[in-house]
């Protein structure tokens, strides 16, 4: 018995793709019909259906329409073995998804923006180290700052994580004294530990110390980012530094 040929329309019906995609396969040559007609109608065998099938199958997995050409010419262990290797890349993929979603919950229920993980599978550095190497720009034509720089390099991820955090929690505990004065004790308190995790890195002279608190305020991004601790935290934190560094 000889087998059935499959329109265009019984195509569409069996796997539900367009038939203005269909069309577009044939015409960049990654699937064509098993016959023409006379009157240029085209035909599929159940050879060519399963071909189909592979090709949808490929691109919900992501690859993209050359890819999937390239892999069709592959022998059936070598397009496993490509399979395997997007299986992984989707896991990655999913990893990085959900830490987006569990960071953007977190945002939204008010975790600061700096606390969240969301460059931790990235390329892209955490926040914390994206101002410390802007500051490398702003401030590093200093010898103080080159000295932070090179000790900062020399610091393992774990010991630069806990450097920021504590940096961070004295920010923090800062913007919770914002009814007292700039220069009340507990706030210069802060200030100074504040400018004990600097010292960590790095000697901290009346001029860098300077510097740096004017970048908090006029740098709108920066500005910005500390705002979020309160109401003009970054005005109040560059007048407790500025009252600090004064009384040195």
């Amino acid at each position: 018995m000889k087998k059935p040929l499959l329109a265009v329309k019984d195509i569409v019906q069996i796997t539900g793709i367009t038939t203005r995609t269909l069309h577009y396969y044939d015409r960049i040559d990654l699937f064509k019909p098993t016959h023409l007609t006379e009157k240029g109608y085209r035909l599929y065998d159940r050879s060519s259906l399963e071909k189909l099938q592979t090709i949808l199958f490929l691109k919900e997995l992501d690859f993209s329409l050359k890819e999937i050409a390239g892999i069709l010419k592959l022998t059936k262990q070598e397009q496993k073995q490509i399979l395997k290797n997007q299986s992984h890349t989707l896991q990655t993929r999913i990893i990085k998804l959900e830490t987006i979603k569990n960071a953007i919950d977190e945002y939204v229920s008010g975790t600061d923006i700096s606390e969240l993980p969301i460059f931790n599978r990235s390329s892209v550095l955490p926040l914390q180290e994206q101002y410390a190497n802007e500051a490398r720009f702003f401030y590093g034509d200093t010898e103080a700052y080159k000295e932070y720089n090179e000790s900062l390099e020399n610091l393992s991820p774990d010991e630069r994580l806990k450097l920021f955090s504590n940096v961070e929690q004295v920010f923090k505990n800062i913007a919770s004294n914002m009814d007292q004065s700039p220069s009340s004790v507990k706030v210069q308190r802060l200030i100074g530990k504040w400018r004990e995790n600097l010292e960590q890195l790095m000697t901290c002279n009346s001029k860098l110390l300077a510097c740096i608190a004017d970048r908090y305020t006029s740098d709108e991004r920066l500005k910005n980012y500390f705002n979020q601790y309160g109401e003009d935290f970054a005005d109040f934190l560059q007048s407790a530094i500025m009252h600090h560094i004064s009384q040195s």
